[in-house]
C-alpha cells in the first residue's frame, strides 16, 4: 500500500467499518489529498485511497442514518468496490468528505450557481452569487471569484421566503435560527436544489417552512434566539482588528461580550456584523510570537482572528465571559488547535473509548504509525501525545472518569493515575517550547478537573510533591502563557470542576496546596509583579480565581482557618496592589479584585479591614467609585456593569467606617443619607447573584439527610433560574464565572453511607463587616428629584455635587502626577460640597421649612428625625423672632411637626402661653396659626388640660361665632324645593351696638355698618367702650371679638370664617372624646367633665348652637356631633330646648342630617319643655318636636334607627308608618322661620346675640288634614290593602288598645271651646275687625308669652298657658272643621280593627274584645237610621266586617257577641239590607256588603252551640239566607258567602230542616249547572278576580258541598297520617244525617248522584252533571237537565214571590225520561241488557232485585197463560209487561253471567223461574227462564236447590213445546245430573 505523501488529516471520526469478517473499529480520516483508515489501538494506516481513485460518498439510505458507502476505483482498471461504514456523525463526516468532491475521479461534481443580492449586515444589498453544491450552500464573491463562506446543510435549519421581498428568501443557519437574507429570481429552484442536494449527498431532509416571513420579521429574528436584549447588550465592549481572507487589510471592529454571546460591531455604525453564541467557542488562541495577535476557535470549525493592543485584558474578560454562561471546555493556548487529531466533532465530547485510548497513550505509547508525517510516536515525541490528549479531551476534565460495573470494564481511576504520573515524570528537564509546557498543565488540569484526577491529588504517591517542583520551574520561566495553564490547573485542585465533588476531599487538596507559605508568597509576587507592570492579565485573572477559591466566600468555606487568615493577611498587606487593579481595562480582573476585597473588608481583622478602607480614601478610590455610582445612567451594560461594581466598593468601604460616613455627611444631605437606614424595599430592584454555591447544604447533603438532582450541563444554562429584570443584569458581574457552570454537588448514596466517617466541618465565615446600609434604595433615591422638608435634590445640586467630585479628582491626580516620587494620600478630612442653589432657603435643623409647610400631614415618607430636638429648635426660633411673618412660619412648621411626633414630643408646657397670645393676638395670620398649632396640640391629653385652665374653651367659642360673618360661604345645591333665597332677599343688619368714647357716654343703637363706618372714619378707636346684647357688660372695642376681628385686626387670614369655626368644633370634639362621660362599668360619672360642663355652660352653650343659623352644611354637622358628645348623661339637658336649638336644627335644609338624627334621638324626650303632668305617656306629647313634626315622624325617630330616620327624612314616603315629603319639609322650615322672626338678622349684626325662647304652636300640614294617626300608623294607609298589603304591625295588641281609645275620642269628640274672638281677646287683639295678619298675631304672642313665662315669671304659669292655647288655635286653624265624631275617622277605625283581627289572629285569640258595646251601638243606630242608603260615609259595612273578624279570631269574642245580642242585631240589618236586594243590586252596593259581612258572620257564630241555638230562635235568619242566595245570581260572590253560611248551618240537624223547609234545595240547585268543567281541564290560569266562569265555577263547587252536608253525606275526616282532604267549605263539624232531605236530592239528582255528594269530588260530580251519560245507574242528558232547571226556577219564584213550596220538597220528582224506563234496584235494565259487561257495585244485590221484580211479575204471567190457552188476544199494556219480565229475565242471565258468584241469589227462586218454562204463549219468557237455568247449573248448591224444589217435570214440559230447544233441554238434565253425581259423592 503506498501512502499519499504530504497528506495531512483534516477531519477524523471515530467509525464502525462493515466489512465480510465482521464489524470493527476504525478512524476515518479526511485529509488534505485523500482519505484513510486506522486501526484506533495500534494507529497503523488500514488503507488509504487518494481523491483522484475516489468515486463517490454517498449515504446509505434515505433520511436519518449512520451508514455510508465509499466508492473507490481499484487498481488502475476501471472496476470500482464499495466499503461501507457507520457513524453517528454521518452528516458531518460526509460534508468533510465533499468539500474535496472536485479531486474525485468520477468528473468534477459542481453546482449551478445563481445571481443573488445579499442583505448585508449595514443594511445594503450586496451582490454575490451562490451555488449549490452537494455538501452545501456556497457564496461566491463575483469579482475574486472566491469562495467567501459556505452554507453547509449539516447546520442549514431551513429555509423561508420573505413575501414583502422581492424573490427574497432566508436561510436559517447556525443552529439558532440566525436568517440570511437573499433575492434572487431563481429563488423556487434554489430551495429546490438544495433541498434535494441535502437528502441526495448528506442524507438530511431540509424543508421550506409553510408560513413565510416579511422584512419586518427578518429584522426583528435576524439573529434568531439570540436577538434579545440580553444576548446582545454589551457588558464589555473592545476595540481590535479583524484578520479575515474576506479583507486585504484588517478591518476595524468593536468585539462586544455579552451575557450570552460574542457580539462583533461595526464601529461606524454600531451594526453587528457577526453573533456567536459562547457556548460554541472551543479555544482562545494568543499568538506566542505576536502579543496583540489573538484567535478564537468555534465548534462548528469557524475561525476568527483579531488584533488587540489590550490582548491580554480582552482575553481574560472573554475567557471569563465564556466561562460564566456555562461552558467549561474553554481554554487558553498558544497553539492552534490541529483539527485532524481530534477523532470526533468539536461540538460533542468524544467516545468513552476514544477518551480510554488517548488515556493509555499517555501512558504507553503504541508501535503504529499515522500517515500524517509530521508525527512519528517514539519516546521523544512525548509531547505530540499531549498534544492529542487536549484535543480529544474536554477541558473541563476526563469525562467517563468513573469505574463502572461490569467483569470487563475499565478501571478508569488507574487510567488516570496512570496518565499522571507520566505527565509528572518528565522531572528532569521541563520541555522546551513553552507551547509543550503548556500543553502538559493543561492536560493535568483535565486530569485534575475529573472527579478520579481530584481525588488523586492527595491520595496518589508523589502527586503533590511532583506537581509542585514543576510548577514552580514553569513560574520561574515567567511566560505567561504556561504560567496561566499552571495556575489554572492549580484553581481546578483548589475548587472541584466536575460533578458530584466531594467537599472533604476539596479540603485537603485545598489544605495540601496551601499549606507552603513560601510557594503563596511566589503566587503574589507574580501577581504583584503583573500588577504593577500592568501586563499579564490572564495570570492576574487566574491568580485572581486562586485568591477567590481560597478566600472568598463561599469557597472560602472548605479553606483550613489559618491558612485562610494568613493568606488573607498576605494579601491585605499588598493592598494597594489591589486598588491599582480596579483601573484595569479588564472587568474580570476588576471583579476578581473586588470579590477579594469584599472578602479582606469582611472577614479580615479589624486591623485589615480599617487599612482596606483607608486606602480607599488614601488612594482617592472612594470619591472615585462614589461617582461612577451615583453618574452613571446609560443603557449601556458595560457602562452598568461599571456602576454595579463601584456601588458594592463603595458599600464595603463605609461599612462601619465612620470616617468615609462623615465623609459622605459633607458631601451629601442628611435626608438624602437617611435612605441608607430605610427598610423600605427598591421599585425597581434586581435579585443577588453573587453566592450561588450553598456549601452548608452541600455538607448536610453529603452527611445523607437528602438528595439533590444532578444540574444541567448543557452551556449557556445557569446553575439556578433566577428572575431577570429589563434594566438592571449588571449583578453578574460580581458572580465568578463558576458559579454560573451549573457544577453539581455530590449525590450521597445512602445505603453505603459509612458510619464512621465524620461529618465536613466548614470553616465558619466571620463577615466581622456587613453591608447593612441600604445603598440600593439610596442610589434609586439619588436618581429622582425630592423637594421634602429634609430634601431638597434636583438636577442643579447632582450637578453641584458632579462637579465638586470631578474638580477634587483632577486636582488630585493632578498632586500625583508631580509627586510621581512620593506616596501621595487624598486629604478627604477637609472635603466637602456646599450646594449654592439652596442659600436663599431657610434650613433649620435639618429641615427646609418653606417644604416642611408644604408637606402633606399625612405623607408617611416624611417622617422627621429627632423630632423632639427639631420641635425646640423651632419653638426657639419662633420666641426670638420679631416678625409677625416668621412666627407665622415658625408656628406652622411647629404645628407640622407636632401633628406628625407628637408621642415622641410628649406634652407642650407652654399651651398656655400660647393661649394667652391667642387671646391678645390682632393678626388674623397670627390667630390662625395659633388655632392650628392648638388644633395639633390637643392630639395629647395633657395639652387639653392646659388649655382648659387658661380659659381657652370660652375663647375658643369667642372666635366660633365669627362664622356668622361670613358672607360669602360656598352654595350648597340642597333641596331645591325647601327653601330658595331670591335675589332681593339681602339680609338686613339690626341696630344692635352701643358705644362710648367718654365716661358715661351713650350711644347708640347702631347697625354693624355703622359701626364699621365709625371706625373707619376714627370715632371708634381700641379703648371704646361698647355694648350689644349678650354681652355681660361695657368692654373695650379690642376686647369684643366681632369687633376686634372685623374693625381692629390685620393681617391675611389662612382661614375663612366658616373653616376657622369648623376647625374650632373638631377641637372641641376631640377634648370632649378624652373625657367620657361613664366609666368602664357604664357608670354615669359626677361631677360632669369639666371640659363638658365648660362647653355646655350658658356663656358657650348658647353661642355653639346659634352656629346651626349659619346653614352651613359642615358646620351644621360638627356642631350636632359636638353637642351630641356635650351632652352624653348631662344635667343640663333638660333645659337645652331654650337655647333654640331644636328650632335651629329643624331649619337645616341640606342632606347630610345624620348626626342631626342622631343628637334628636337622643334628647328629643328628654327636654322639661312641659311639665311631666302635661306630657302624659304619648310620644308626640313628650317630645319637644311634637309641635314641628308629625306625629309620625317623632315616633319614627324613637322606634327606629338614626339611619332610618335620615333615609325618611330627606326622602318622598307615603307610607302608614310615614306620610313626609320635600313639600311638607318646606313647610315646616317656613313655619319654624316665621316663628323665630327677626333673630337671624340679629346675629348678622351682633354675632353675640342670645335667642330668646318662646315655644312654637303645632305645625299644621295639609297632606295630613284627612289623616287619622293612631299608635305609629296612619290607618288610612294601613287600611289601604291594594297599596300596603300585608304592612308588618309591630305590635298588634297595642295598636288594638290605641285604636279603641282613638274611637273613643272621636265618639266622645266635641266642637272647639275656644272662639276666634276669644283667641284675640286673650292676646290683646282687637276683635270684630276681620282676621288680623300672622305678623301682628305672632308679635302679640312673643310679647305676652316672654311676660308670662315660668321661668322669668313663676306667678304667670296660668296665663302663659291659656296665650299658649290662644295662638296655637289662631295658627292651626283647619278648612275641615267638623264639630263632634268624624264618621270618616271612625271607619278607617274600624278597619284597621279588622286588618288586626284578620292578620294577627294567634296574638289576639287570648283576649276578650272590649269594643263590643260600641260596636253593638254603632251597627244599631246605622240600622235604625233611615238615611242608611244616602249616606257617603256609613259605617254599617267596616262595623259589621270588624264584628265578623272579631268572632273569626276567638271563641270568646263569639260568646261575647250573643250576651251582647249580637245576633239578634245583626239579623236587623241583615233584614234591613235584604229588602233593598234587587236583581240589579252591585256587589259594591252597601247592602250587598252587608249581607255578605252577615252571612260571614253567622257562618263563624253557627260553630258555638250557644249561638246556634240563638239561631234556631231566630227563624227569618233562614229566610233571609234564602233571599241572598235568591239574589246572589248577579251576586255571585255575595251568593258564595250565603253558601257558606248555609254550609255552617248544616251541623245542626234543626236548621238543616229550617233551611230544608225554607225552600234552600232551589236556590243551592241551580248553581250547579253554572259549572263548566272545561275550564277546569284547559290547564289555563285563572282568577276570581279576573275571570267570571272561575266564580260560577267556585260556587258551584261551594253550592255542591253545601248541599252535600245538608244532606249529611259527608264523610268523617281521614284517620291521622292517611292523609286526604274533605271538602267542608272551611266549615268543621260533622253534619248529621238527614233522610228527608237526602230523598229530595235523590230524587231531583237520581240516587247515583246524590250518593257521590260525599265520596268523590266535587269537580267530577259537577262534571257528570254538566255533561250527557248513559249507563246502567244514569241517564242524564240535556232533556233531564232542562226538566230539572225549570222545575227549580219555579220553585224559586214561588218561594220568594209568594212563600211557596213544593209539597214533597222535590222528593217526589220524576224525569219524564225516566218514568219510561224499568228500573230495577235504582238501575236501568234496558241500559243494563245493551252494556252487560258494565261493572256492577252490587251485582249480587241487583240480582235479588231483578228475582224480586220477576216474582211480583209471577201472578201476571200465570193470567198470561189462560189467556193464550183461552185464545184471548193480548192488549198493548199486557205486550208491555211482557216485555219488561222480558228485560229482567235477560239482565238476571246477564249478571249471573257476567258475576260469577251472583247466581247464589237464585237458590230459593228455582221455583219461580221453573214455572216461567210452563209460559207456554211467551215463547221467549221461556227461553230466557230456561238460559237462567242453564247459567245456574254450573253452581252445585243451585242444583241441590232445583232438586229440592222438585221442578224439573216443568223442563220435560218444556221439551214437548219447545221443540226448538231439545239440545238445550238435554243439555240441562245432563248437567243436573252430572252435578248430583258430584254432590252425592261428596256427600258420601
Amino acid at each position: 500500500m503506498n501512502v499519499v505523501k504530504d497528506n495531512k488529516d483534516l477531519a477524523c471520526f471515530y467509525t464502525t467499518k462493515h466489512s465480510w469478517r465482521g464489524k470493527y473499529k476504525r478512524v476515518f480520516s479526511v485529509g488534505t489529498h485523500g482519505i484513510t483508515t486506522y486501526n484506533p489501538t495500534t494507529l497503523e494506516v488500514t488503507n488509504q485511497w487518494p481523491y483522484g481513485d475516489i468515486c463517490g460518498i454517498t449515504p446509505v439510505g434515505k433520511g436519518q442514518g449512520t451508514e455510508f458507502n465509499l466508492t473507490f476505483r481499484k487498481g488502475s482498471g476501471k472496476k470500482s468496490e464499495t466499503l461501507k461504514f457507520s457513524t453517528e456523525h454521518r452528516t458531518e463526516l460526509l460534508t468533510e468528505a465533499l468539500r474535496f468532491r472536485t479531486d474525485f475521479s468520477e468528473g468534477k461534481i459542481t453546482g449551478r450557481r445563481y445571481n443573488c443580492y445579499k442583505h448585508h449586515w449595514s443594511d445594503t444589498r450586496k451582490s454575490v452569487s451562490l451555488e449549490v453544491t452537494p455538501g452545501g450552500i456556497d457564496q461566491i464573491d463575483p469579482q475574486t471569484n472566491r469562495v467567501v463562506c459556505s452554507y453547509d446543510y449539516r447546520s442549514v435549519e431551513g429555509f423561508a421566503e420573505v413575501n414583502d421581498y422581492q424573490g427574497g428568501f432566508c436561510i436559517l443557519y447556525g443552529g439558532f435560527s440566525r436568517l440570511h437574507l437573499f433575492a434572487s429570481e431563481h429563488r423556487d429552484e434554489i430551495i429546490k436544489s438544495a433541498i434535494e442536494h441535502a437528502g441526495n449527498f448528506i442524507g438530511i431532509t431540509l424543508r421550506l417552512r409553510k408560513d413565510p416571513l416579511t422584512f419586518e420579521d427578518f429584522v426583528t429574528d435576524r439573529l434568531g434566539k439570540y436577538g434579545s436584549d440580553e444576548s446582545i447588550t454589551s457588558l464589555a465592549e473592545f476595540v481590535v482588528q479583524k484578520i479575515s481572507p474576506r479583507h486585504s487589510e484588517p478591518v476595524k471592529r468593536i468585539l462586544c461580550l455579552t451575557e450570552t454571546c460574542l457580539v462583533e460591531r461595526d464601529p461606524a455604525s454600531y451594526n453587528i456584523v457577526t453573533i456567536k453564541p459562547f457556548g460554541e467557542v472551543f479555544a482562545l488562541i494568543c499568538d506566542a510570537e505576536n502579543p496583540q495577535v489573538f484567535t478564537i476557535e468555534f465548534i462548528r470549525g469557524q475561525i476568527r482572528k483579531y488584533c488587540s493592543t489590550d490582548r491580554d485584558s480582552l482575553m481574560a474578560s472573554l475567557l471569563d465571559g465564556v466561562r460564566a454562561s456555562g461552558n467549561r471546555d474553554v481554554c487558553v493556548k498558544m497553539a492552534p488547535t490541529q483539527r485532524g487529531q481530534r477523532w470526533g466533532l468539536l461540538s460533542m465530547p468524544v467516545d468513552e473509548e476514544v477518551e480510554s485510548l488517548h488515556l493509555k497513550f499517555l501512558a504507553v505509547p503504541p508501535n503504529g504509525n499515522f500517515a500524517d508525517a509530521v508525527f512519528r510516536f517514539n519516546d521523544g515525541n512525548f509531547a505530540d501525545a499531549v498534544f492529542r490528549f487536549n484535543a480529544n479531551v474536554s477541558y473541563s476534565g476526563v469525562l467517563h472518569a468513573v469505574t463502572q460495573d461490569g467483569l470487563f470494564s475499565e478501571n478508569k481511576e488507574k487510567l488516570i493515575s496512570n496518565a499522571v504520573l507520566a505527565l509528572l515524570s518528565q522531572e528532569c528537564e521541563l520541555p522546551g517550547p513553552n507551547a509543550e509546557l503548556e500543553s502538559h498543565f493543561q492536560a493535568l488540569r483535565r486530569l485534575v478537573a475529573s472527579k478520579a484526577g481530584f481525588q488523586a491529588f492527595t491520595q496518589l504517591p508523589k502527586f503533590r510533591e511532583k506537581l509542585g517542583v514543576k510548577t514552580v520551574k514553569a513560574l520561574k520561566r515567567n511566560n505567561n502563557g504556561v504560567t496561566h495553564a499552571a495556575i489554572d490547573m492549580l484553581c481546578a485542585l483548589m475548587c472541584p470542576m466536575h460533578d458530584d465533588y466531594d467537599l472533604r476531599q476539596e479540603q485537603l487538596n485545598k489544605a495540601s496546596l496551601m499549606s507552603s507559605k513560601k510557594f503563596l508568597e511566589n503566587l503574589l509576587e507574580k501577581f504583584v509583579s503583573n500588577v504593577d507592570h500592568g501586563t499579564g492579565a490572564l495570570v492576574i485573572s487566574s491568580l485572581l480565581d486562586f485568591l477567590t477559591f481560597a478566600l472568598c466566600a463561599p469557597y472560602s468555606e472548605t479553606s483550613e482557618g489559618q491558612q485562610f487568615d494568613m493568606l488573607l493577611e498576605m494579601v491585605a498587606s499588598n493592598g494597594r496592589t489591589l486598588f491599582k487593579l480596579f483601573q484595569h481595562p479588564s472587568m474580570a480582573i476588576v471583579k476578581g479584585a473586588g470579590l477579594v476585597m469584599k472578602a479582606i473588608i469582611e472577614e479580615g481583622d479589624k486591623e485589615i479591614a480599617t487599612k482596606m478602607q483607608e486606602l480607599a480614601l488614601s488612594e482617592g478610590a472612594l470619591p472615585r467609585h462614589l461617582h461612577t455610582s451615583m453618574f452613571t445612567i446609560s443603557s449601556d451594560q458595560r457602562m452598568l456593569t461599571n456602576r454595579q461594581l463601584s456601588r458594592h466598593l463603595v458599600g464595603l468601604w463605609t461599612a462601619e467606617n465612620p470616617i468615609a460616613m462623615s465623609l459622605l455627611k459633607r458631601i451629601l444631605p442628611t435626608g438624602l443619607l437617611a435612605y441608607l437606614d430605610s427598610p423600605d424595599p427598591v421599585p425597581e430592584k434586581d435579585v443577588d447573584r453573587m453566592h450561588i454555591r450553598d456549601n452548608v447544604k452541600i455538607a448536610t447533603d453529603q452527611f445523607g439527610q437528602q438528595k439533590v438532582p444532578d444540574w444541567q450541563r448543557v452551556a449557556g444554562k445557569a446553575a439556578k433560574e433566577v428572575e431577570k429584570f429589563a434594566k438592571e443584569k449588571a449583578d453578574i458581574v460580581l458572580m465568578h464565572w463558576r458559579d454560573k457552570m451549573g457544577i453539581a454537588q455530590k449525590e450521597q448514596d445512602r445505603n453505603n453511607l459509612n458510619p464512621n466517617q465524620k461529618p465536613v466541618v466548614l470553616r465558619k465565615r466571620r463577615q466581622r463587616i456587613k453591608i447593612e446600609a441600604n445603598w440600593e434604595l439610596f442610589y434609586y433615591r439619588f436618581q429622582l428629584d425630592h423637594a421634602r422638608s429634609n430634601l431638597i435634590w434636583n438636577l442643579k445640586t447632582r450637578e453641584e455635587l458632579r462637579d465638586a467630585l470631578e474638580g477634587e479628582m483632577r486636582a488630585f491626580g493632578v498632586d500625583r502626577e508631580l509627586g510621581n516620587a512620593s506616596v501621595i494620600s487624598w486629604n478627604h478630612q477637609e472635603f466637602e460640597v456646599k450646594y449654592e442653589c439652596l442659600s436663599d432657603e431657610i434650613k433649620i435643623g435639618d429641615y427646609y421649612l418653606r417644604l416642611l409647610l408644604e408637606e402633606d400631614e399625612t405623607d408617611e415618607s416624611g417622617a422627621i428625625k429627632r423630632s423632639y430636638e427639631f420641635f425646640n429648635e423651632l419653638y426657639h426660633r419662633f420666641l426670638l423672632t420679631p416678625k409677625v411673618s416668621m412666627k407665622c412660619l415658625c408656628l406652622q412648621a411647629l404645628t407640622v411637626v407636632y401633628g406628625k411626633c407628637c408621642e415622641e414630643i410628649g406634652p407642650f408646657t407652654d399651651t398656655k402661653y400660647i393661649m394667652g397670645m391667642l387671646d391678645r393676638s390682632t393678626d388674623k395670620l397670627e390667630r390662625d396659626r395659633l388655632i392650628l398649632f392648638l388644633n395639633k396640640l390637643i392630639l395629647n391629653k395633657k395639652n387639653v388640660k392646659e388649655v382648659m385652665d387658661s380659659n381657652g374653651v370660652r375663647i375658643l367659642v369667642d372666635l366660633l361665632t365669627l362664622a356668622h360673618l361670613h358672607t360669602s360661604r360656598a352654595t350648597v345645591p340642597l333641596q331645591s324645593n325647601v327653601i330658595e333665597a331670591g335675589a332681593d332677599m339681602k339680609r338686613e343688619s339690626e341696630k344692635e351696638w352701643y358705644f362710648g368714647n367718654a365716661d358715661k357716654e351713650r350711644r347708640g343703637p347702631f347697625s354693624f355698618e355703622e359701626m364699621q363706618e365709625f371706625w373707619s372714619k376714627g370715632v371708634l378707636t381700641a379703648k371704646t367702650r361698647c355694648w350689644a346684647q349678650g354681652m355681660d357688660g361695657w368692654r373695650p372695642l379690642q376686647a369684643i371679638p366681632q369687633l376686634k376681628w372685623c374693625l381692629l385686626a390685620s393681617g391675611q387670614a389662612v382661614m375663612n370664617e366658616t373653616d376657622l369655626a369648623t376647625l374650632i368644633l373638631n377641637m372641641l370634639i376631640t377634648m370632649c372624646s378624652y373625657y367620657p362621660s361613664r366609666d368602664q362599668d357604664n357608670a354615669i360619672i359626677r361631677p360632669l367633665p369639666k371640659i363638658k360642663r365648660m362647653v355646655s355652660d350658658n356663656t358657650c352653650l348658647p353661642h355653639i348652637v346659634q352656629l346651626l343659623l349659619t346653614f352651613d352644611p359642615i358646620l351644621v354637622e360638627k356642631v350636632a356631633n359636638v353637642l351630641y358628645l356635650v351632652m352624653q348623661d348631662n344635667p343640663n339637658l333638660q333645659r337645652l330646648y331654650l337655647t333654640g336649638i331644636f328650632f335651629f336644627i329643624m331649619m337645616y335644609t341640606g342632606s347630610n342630617v345624620l348626626p342631626v338624627a342622631r343628637f334628636l334621638k337622643y334628647c328629643h324626650l328628654k327636654q322639661a319643655f312641659k311639665s311631666e303632668e302635661a306630657k302624659g305617656t304619648d310620644i308626640v306629647q313628650r317630645s319637644v318636636l311634637g309641635p314641628v313634626l308629625p306625629e309620625a315622624m317623632v315616633c319614627y325617630l324613637e322606634n327606629y334607627e338614626a339611619e332610618r330616620f335620615s333615609e325618611i327624612f330627606l326622602g318622598e314616603f307615603d307610607t302608614p308608618e310615614a306620610i313626609w315629603s320635600s313639600e311638607m319639609r318646606r313647610m315646616m322650615i317656613e313655619k319654624i322661620a316665621t316663628h323665630l322672626a327677626d333673630f337671624s338678622p340679629r346675629l348678622y349684626s351682633n354675632t353675640r346675640a342670645l335667642y330668646q325662647y318662646c315655644p312654637i304652636p303645632v305645625v299644621s300640614f295639609p297632606q295630613l288634614e284627612n289623616e287619622l294617626f293612631c299608635n305609629i300608623y296612619y290607618l288610612r294607609h294601613l287600611c289601604d290593602a291594594n297599596r300596603f298589603p300585608n304592612w308588618p304591625i309591630r305590635e298588634p295588641v297595642k295598636l288594638l288598645k290605641d285604636t279603641l281609645e282613638a274611637w273613643k275620642r272621636e265618639v266622645e269628640k266635641k266642637p272647639p271651646s275656644m272662639s276666634v274672638d276669644d283667641a284675640y281677646e286673650v292676646l290683646n287683639l282687637l276683635k270684630g275687625q276681620g282676621q288680623h295678619e300672622e305678623s301682628k298675631i305672632r308679635k302679640a304672642y312673643f310679647r305676652l308669652a316672654q311676660k308670662y313665662h315660668p321661668d322669668k315669671n313663676p306667678e304667670g304659669r296660668d296665663m302663659f298657658e291659656k296665650v299658649n292655647k290662644a295662638y296655637e288655635f289662631l295658627c292651626t286653624k283647619s278648612s275641615r272643621i267638623i264639630d263632634g265624631p268624624d264618621p270618616e275617622n271612625i271607619i278607617l277605625i274600624l278597619k284597621a280593627q279588622s286588618i288586626l283581627f284578620n292578620r294577627h289572629k294567634q296574638e289576639l285569640e287570648p283576649y276578650k274584645y272590649a269594643g263590643y258595646p260600641m260596636l253593638i251601638k254603632t251597627i244599631t243606630m246605622e240600622t235604625g237610621d233611615e238615611q242608611l242608603f244616602s249616606k257617603t260615609s256609613p259605617l254599617l259595612p267596616a262595623a259589621i266586617e270588624l264584628a265578623f273578624h272579631t268572632v273569626n279570631c276567638s271563641a270568646l269574642n263569639a260568646e261575647e257577641l250573643r250576651r251582647e245580642s249580637g245576633i239578634e242585631i245583626l239579623l236587623d240589618a241583615l233584614s234591613r239590607c235584604v229588602a233593598v236586594l234587587t236583581a240589579s243590586s252591585k256587589s259594591d252596593d252597601m247592602a250587598v256588603q252587608v249581607c255578605g259581612q252577615v252571612c260571614k258572620c253567622y257562618s263563624v257564630a253557627a260553630q258555638f252551640e250557644e249561638c246556634r241555638e240563638k239561631i234556631i230562635e231566630l227563624p227569618n235568619i233562614i229566610r233571609d239566607l234564602c233571599h241572598v242566595l235568591y239574589y246572589g245570581k248577579g251576586l255571585p260572590r255575595t251568593a258564595a258567602l250565603a253558601v257558606q253560611c248555609v254550609s255552617s248551618f248544616a251541623v245542626d240537624y234543626f236548621l238543616q230542616t229550617h233551611l230544608y223547609h225554607a225552600g234552600v234545595l232551589w236556590h243551592l240547585l241551580v248553581h250547579l249547572f253554572n259549572y263548566d268543567y272545561t275550564l277546569e281541564e284547559s290547564g289555563v290560569a285563572t282568577s276570581q278576580d279576573t275571570n267570571q266562569q272561575e266564580v260560577a265555577n267556585s260556587l258551584a263547587k261551594l253550592s255542591l258541598v253545601a248541599l252535600s252536608r245538608l244532606g249529611g253525606y259527608t264523610p268523617p275526616p281521614p284517620p291521622p297520617g292517611e292523609g286526604g282532604v274533605v271538602e267542608t267549605n272551611g266549615v268543621e263539624g260533622q253534619p248529621p244525617e238527614n233522610p228527608t232531605i237526602r230523598k229530595s236530592l235523590a230524587a231531583m239528582l237520581t240516587p247515583y248522584i246524590s250518593k257521590r255528594l260525599g265520596s268523590v269530588a266535587p269537580a267530577e260530580v259537577l262534571k257528570l252533571l254538566n255533561s250527557n251519560s248513559e249507563n246502567p245507574y244514569l241517564i242524564w242528558n240535556n232533556g233531564t237537565r232542562a226538566e230539572l232547571l225549570e222545575f227549580l226556577e219555579d220553585q224559586q219564584e214561588a218561594n220568594i214571590r209568594r212563600g211557596e213550596n213544593d209539597k214533597s220538597f222535590g222528593s217526589e220528582f220524576v224525569f219524564s225520561d225516566h218514568g219510561k224506563e224499568l228500573i230495577v234496584g235504582e238501575i236501568f235494565v234496558r241500559v243494563y241488557n245493551e252494556q252487560p259487561a258494565y261493572p256492577l257495585e252490587y251485582p249480587k244485590a241487583f240480582s235479588a232485585s231483578l228475582l224480586d221484580y220477576v216474582g211480583s211479575q209471577a201472578q201476571y204471567l200465570t193470567t198470561l197463560l189462560a189467556m193464550s190457552q183461552s185464545n184471548k188476544v193480548e192488549s198493548q199494556q199486557h205486550a208491555e209487561r211482557l216485555r219488561w219480565a222480558e228485560m229482567a229475565l235477560e239482565a238476571l242471565r246477564n249478571v249471573i253471567k257476567n258475576n260469577p258468584g251472583s247466581e247464589t241469589e237464585c237458590i230459593g227462586h228455582f221455583k219461580l223461574l221453573f214455572s216461567l218454562l210452563r209460559v207456554h204463549g211467551a215463547g221467549k219468557v221461556q227461553q230466557l227462564a230456561l238460559e237462567v237455568v242453564n247459567t245456574v247449573t254450573s253452581n252445585q248448591d243451585c242444583v241441590a236447590n232445583i232438586a229440592e224444589s222438585l221442578v224439573l217435570s216443568n223442563l220435560l214440559v218444556l221439551l214437548h213445546s219447545l221443540p226448538s230447544r231439545p239440545a238445550a233441554c238435554t243439555g240441562n238434565f245432563i248437567r243436573l245430573d252430572l252435578q248430583h253425581q258430584d254432590s252425592q259423592r261428596s256427600y258420601d
